[in-house]
């Protein structure tokens, strides 16, 4: 079964049961190896359907201060790719992996072929690029491909016209949909826009949607389950792994994703 047909289990396993799917986002290395593989595994027994995991990298451009925070100090503890790739292994056989990477970490080393040989070994899914624009990804994504992996493409509201509905029509796995201009971290409230924005994301593309950036409590987490195919939490999740403290990290991050879940669980009962 290639990743993308993981994925895509995942989801229709999750529309089975009436809900969204829940994919919790997390740094590798941050803030050890022991607690992230802890944390990895919390997530897959406490109710996430899939798990972004993050490659740590020195200028993560579309993150915001609490994952950029946690990147580098994964990166200060000596977090390397292989060891990313060893907390996927974890969990993999459980639920769906997708990593989250900036180019240069697929381009370094012996560049994307091997990249993409040694995600697929270590059981990924797929890869989330949020440095690589439509058009540039060719190689990179037919690499991924023929490694059976699948490269997720993002779409922001500043996404428009012709390029959204490239974007949508050679997706694959499932569209990441960016809440709110600007970088990740949470928000007070879910916007406005995001219905308008989801409904016609999901009118272009054939995949699941998934919605990111900002999702900051189990209440917004059912808001977006009620629009999208997906839920992606990232900055809450990380915060609550770093005030945690390695001997509770596990514990309190199981404590929120099985909140979270609930919350999905139950968004849409007389919604649709």
């Amino acid at each position: 079964m290639s990743g993308a047909d993981r994925i895509a289990a995942a989801f229709a396993a999750a529309e089975a049961e009436g809900r969204a799917a829940l994919m919790p986002y997390m740094m590798g290395g941050f803030p050890d190896q022991a607690t992230s593989i802890a944390v990895a595994r919390s997530y897959a027994e406490n109710g996430a359907d899939l798990i972004e995991l993050g490659v740590p990298f020195s200028d993560p451009l579309a993150d915001g201060p609490v994952i950029h925070e946690a990147a580098v100090k994964a990166l200060e503890a000596g977090t390397k790719l292989d060891d990313v790739l060893a907390i996927c292994r974890e969990v993999a056989d459980r639920v769906p992996v997708v990593l989250m990477v900036y180019t240069n970490s697929i381009l370094g080393g012996d560049g994307p072929s091997a990249f993409a040989a040694r995600a697929a070994e270590a059981g990924a899914c797929g890869v989330i690029v949020p440095d690589l624009p439509l058009g540039e990804d060719e190689s990179i994504r037919e690499q991924m491909k023929a490694a059976g992996l699948t490269v997720v493409p993002l779409v922001a509201p500043t996404t428009l016209g012709e390029r959204r509905s490239e974007i949508c029509r050679i997706a694959s796995g499932f569209v990441y949909v960016v809440s709110s201009v600007g970088t990740t971290g949470e928000r007070a409230e879910v916007p406005a826009h995001l219905q308008e924005l989801v409904g016609d994301v999901e009118s272009k593309s054939e995949v699941p949607v998934a919605v990111g950036f900002g999702i900051g409590s189990p209440e917004h987490a059912a808001t977006v389950g009620q629009l999208a195919d997906g839920v992606i939490i990232g900055s809450k999740l990380v915060r609550i792994t770093a005030e945690a403290g390695p001997e509770r990290a596990a514990e309190a991050v199981g404590e929120f994703i099985s909140e979270a879940a609930a919350a999905v669980a139950s968004a849409r009962s007389g919604v649709r």
